[in-house]
């Protein structure tokens, strides 16, 4: 069983959209989205945004070692809409990875389900009997001498540690991740470097279109 060691940067994090109905956050690398059940887990981004901007719902979440822009809700009504927005694969996300090594396509889909690996929780892992999980990359740049590259990366579907466990069945994991990186892949970088750096959709209230865009400070 891996023991969770929990030390998340201080601070509220820092708001980059506001309308009416929602608000979104640039959540950094190492801050959990939501609260788990060990007492110092309490503080995440949701508790932490509550504490500051009073009532406001969780409506997608980002893996705690993963940075980038994170939507909440105002009020329930918001909440519903958006996350049926979600169920619909009405929203857009794009991220951004830097991996160990070079893919040989320099874009391509990774269609492969994913399950939870009983063996190794909270790991998953790609699985004939999981749920359909597909993932677009694009390189965007690579460099031989350095043995990375840059990914752009476009999910359909939104599994736990998606992207992740992809691209480690790509060949290619995530520099700093320290859950399906090989042992040069972790020690590559402080932190994963996964981000989410924009999200687009069309507002289910105000039906305006909203796209939110914050670059990874890793590329």
């Amino acid at each position: 069983m891996r023991i969770f060691t929990y030390s998340p940067p201080s601070g509220i994090p820092p708001v980059i959209y506001e309308d009416a109905d929602y608000l979104a956050i640039n959540k950094p690398s190492g801050l959990l989205s939501n609260p788990g059940i060990a007492e110092c887990t309490h503080d995440c981004a949701l508790t932490r945004l509550q504490q500051a901007y009073g009532e406001v719902f969780l409506v997608h979440r980002l893996d705690c070692d993963t940075s980038g822009v994170m939507f909440f809700a105002k009020h329930k009504k918001a909440e519903g809409a958006l996350k049926k927005r979600l169920q619909h694969r009405e929203v857009h996300k794009t991220y951004m990875a830097l991996t160990w090594g070079i893919p040989e396509l320099s874009h391509g889909i990774i269609d492969q389900p994913l399950a939870a690996n009983p063996a190794d929780r909270p790991l998953q892992q790609v699985s004939a009997t999981g749920k359909e999980a597909i993932t677009a990359y694009t390189v965007l740049d690579s460099n031989p001498d350095k043995h990375c590259a840059l990914l752009k990366l476009e999910p359909t579907t939104g599994r736990t540690h998606q992207l992740r466990v992809h691209l480690h069945y790509l060949g290619h994991p995530i520099l700093g991740d320290t859950f399906y990186g090989h042992e040069q892949c972790q020690a590559a970088k402080p932190r994963l470097c996964l981000h989410a750096e924009k999200v687009e959709f069309v507002q289910p209230l105000s039906q305006q279109a909203v796209e939110v865009l914050i670059p990874a400070d890793f590329t």
